[in-house]
């Protein structure tokens, strides 16, 4: 979202709104709700909390908040588990706190969008109790994905399908108490999100009316969760075996997994779009864990999501040439269909990059480099709450692990906690200010008291003030204008790219050796540089 320096925040919100297209390279910061900060003394991230930090958030310079769920649920999936999707729960406040939270956003001039989570409910769902009730074969069954068993008794699941957090995507309806019937039940996460039935016309209904109920309420778009799930194939036929207990959701083999990416999501996204366009100025972008450039195209069609999360930066390495091939790849996979290509490099499901870099100084000074290069690139851009302070993965003790990932792969897999741990922000001592009790939900590392915002905002040489030098840039600067990449040739281990009509050059240094930096004005760099040479794990911008 660029706008000139005098042009105010109001008036902005104001013109992007009538324009329709503020998110086509707007920077989008994303709030993981549970430890951005506490209001109350709880020890968990609420609304208040983010209301409290808009200050802080105008000053970073980003356009817009994607804010994660909030609505009434047990926690079971930290709030991915939704009981009452058109509510607040009541750790993170409550109707009138978030109404205040988007009025006082849009005055701060940030767009704000919050996350909608269609592929399954929590079981404390009413519609899921409802269904417990009422037995096989009844309407409300249909809601969900309920198939009888096979073999002997139907003690056997449907199918094989596996869970993304480990072993088998089915349950037994009878485990709950007072349940006899035998009946399974899917669900492609935890046991306690069961997969809603997309072909019921109830749960697109309901669907649009979660839509519209937050629209009214002011919000500025969605970020659709698993929104290469929902449709499942007729018959649910079995996984391949070859890929039976690959991690993860991305979809990268070429054997078809068909627990995602059936073409019946397309639909499902038709009617996303349709109630969208009812409310002008607003957007939708999808979570896709697809690889395959055609299929991830489709959902980012004109009548389909107006943005695709596309993850080809977080899978590369820190290598020139690896890098060069997923912005191309990026770029290239929605011309066909006229959308923008969109960026990131973390989320509350990977690795931060300060360790996914390789840890250490060295892991550093590769998360600042690449922050400098997503933030080249034209399109909107998504930042991941604390990243902006360089924070690494924290290797936690078992005892605080709360993802259900460690409990469901039998504590073969960590889980995601490690990149969750709430954002240090002021004091000597932990939880240096995200809360007022020492109980934090996920420990604070004593070592994370010169990763403060207090220890970085006025220090020119820290990972925020180079965050908030480049966000200035890119919203200020004419250098950033357009949307095409011209490539220069560069060392081995380096790349350089140019915008295109604006002249920004973006050079990245993968290498083991100093190299030089092309001509022009250096505007900003990762590090300093070396006697005008860029240094290896290093950035720069030039005009």
């Amino acid at each position: 979202m660029r706008r000139s320096p005098e042009t105010s925040p109001d008036q902005a919100s104001e013109s992007d709104t009538q324009s329709g297209t503020w998110w086509h390279d707007a920077v989008f910061y994303q709030v993981y709700i549970r430890s951005f900060a506490d209001s109350d003394g709880d020890g968990v991230g609420d609304i208040e909390g983010i209301r409290s930090r808009l200050g802080y958030l105008e000053l970073l310079g980003v356009d817009a908040l994607w804010i994660t769920p909030f609505y009434t649920s047990p926690m079971a999936d930290h709030g991915y588990d939704v009981a009452d999707p058109r509510d607040v729960d009541p750790q993170f406040g409550d109707l009138g706190a978030f109404d205040t939270l988007v009025g006082e956003a849009h005055q701060h001039g940030m767009k704000v969008t919050i996350d909608l989570v269609p592929n399954h409910t929590s079981d404390r769902h009413p519609w899921f109790a409802e269904a417990l009730r009422a037995g096989p074969g009844s309407p409300e069954r249909a809601r969900y994905v309920f198939r009888d068993g096979v073999g002997p008794a139907g003690l056997i699941p449907p199918n094989n399908w596996t869970s993304i957090f480990g072993g088998p995507a089915w349950s037994r309806a009878d485990e709950y108490e007072g349940i006899t019937d035998g009946q399974w039940y899917l669900h492609l996460f935890a046991a306690q999100q069961p997969d809603l039935n997309w072909e019921n016309v109830e749960v697109a209904e309901d669907m649009a009316r979660t839509m519209r109920f937050w629209l009214d309420r002011g919000v500025d778009g969605f970020r659709i969760d698993v929104a290469h799930g929902m449709a499942k194939p007729d018959g649910l036929p079995d996984m391949d075996p070859r890929i039976l207990g690959s991690p993860g959701t991305l979809l990268k083999s070429e054997i078809r997994d068909p627990r995602f990416d059936d073409d019946g999501v397309h639909e499902i996204h038709q009617m996303v779009r349709a109630v969208m366009d009812e409310y002008p100025g607003t957007m939708a972008v999808g979570e896709i864990w697809v690889s395959d450039d055609k299929r991830f195209a489709k959902y980012v069609r004109p009548d389909e999501l107006h943005l695709g999360f596309n993850f080809r930066l977080v899978d590369a390495g820190f290598d020139a040439a690896e890098v060069r091939e997923a912005i191309e790849g990026s770029i290239d996979v929605v011309a066909s269909v006229d959308a923008p290509p969109t960026w990131t490099l973390a989320n509350h499901d990977v690795i931060r990059p300060a360790t996914r870099y390789g840890g250490g100084d060295a892991g550093l000074r590769r998360a600042r480099a690449m922050a400098l290069v997503q933030l080249a690139l034209p399109g909107p851009v998504f930042l991941y709450n604390g990243d902006e302070l360089g924070l690494p993965n924290v290797e936690l003790p078992d005892w605080a692990l709360q993802d259900p990932v460690w409990e469901r792969s039998g504590h073969m897999d960590r889980g995601r906690d490690g990149c969750r741990v709430p954002l240090p922000w002021e004091g000597s001592y932990p939880p240096f200010g995200f809360s007022e009790t020492e109980e934090s939900w996920l420990p604070v590392p004593p070592d994370w008291k010169d990763l403060s915002v207090e220890a970085q905002l006025e220090d020119p040489a820290s990972t925020l003030s180079l965050y908030r030098a480049a966000l200035e840039l890119r919203r200020t600067s004419d250098a950033f204008a357009g949307d095409e990449l011209e490539w220069y040739g560069a060392p081995d281990g380096c790349f350089a790219f140019r915008r295109k009509p604006g002249g920004l050059v973006c050079a990245l240094n993968t290498s083991s050796q100093r190299v030089p930096v092309p001509p022009g004005t250096l505007l900003l760099s990762s590090c300093p540089l070396d006697a005008g040479y860029l240094p290896p794990d290093a950035a720069a911008w030039v005009v």
